[in-house]
């Protein structure tokens, strides 16, 4: 299903991205901050995109404040081209991501959301409806926001690690 016209608009992409991982998880933050290892979603992202350069990495709780100084300290300090969350993105009270960051997006990406959806349907079925998985770009830097479930988070990658490059170097105007 490649294109030729896609594949030629694909050249010249970046050779390197800097990325960042939040995990957002009240309890997940509480076993970072005693050094357990329980962040089974935000390891998957950083093995995954392991070719690239990690830049920034933390747990956080579920909060809107801190979500979004951490957003701003990534972008400002570590110069990230991509920052991926995980968790929050649901419909429950302390799910926050989604309300947290889609009001500051200058441009929402909403293929990934509907294929993310998509993808889920077939696997879960109607269940999918519950996410609120999207990505958009703010500060010329890429923001997916995927789900906590390392399911979720393997199905987010598989669509987005293709295009990573790709969309990198639209986001900053190539």
């Amino acid at each position: 299903m490649k294109s030729k016209s896609m594949e030629e608009h694909k050249k010249n992409v970046p050779k390197s991205i800097k990325f960042a991982v939040i995990t957002l998880s009240d309890s997940k933050y509480k076993d970072f901050l005693e050094n357990k290892t329980t962040d089974i979603s935000g390891n998957l992202i950083i093995d995954s995109l392991k070719k690239y350069e990690l830049v920034f990495y933390s747990v956080i709780p579920d909060d809107p404040e801190l979500l979004l100084l951490t957003v701003e300290d990534i972008i400002k300090k570590h110069g990230a081209d991509v920052i991926i969350t995980t968790g929050g993105t649901g419909i429950g009270v302390r799910d926050i991501t989604i309300e947290t960051i889609k009001p500051i997006m200058e441009k929402e990406i909403n293929g990934f959301g509907e294929i993310f959806r998509y993808e889920s349907y077939k696997e879960l079925g109607t269940g999918a409806i519950l996410s609120r998985a999207t990505a958009g770009i703010y500060k010329n830097t890429l923001i997916i926001l995927l789900p906590g479930s390392p399911n979720a988070v393997n199905t987010g990658l598989k669509i987005i690690t293709p295009e990573l490059k790709h969309l990198v170097k639209h986001v900053h105007g190539g």
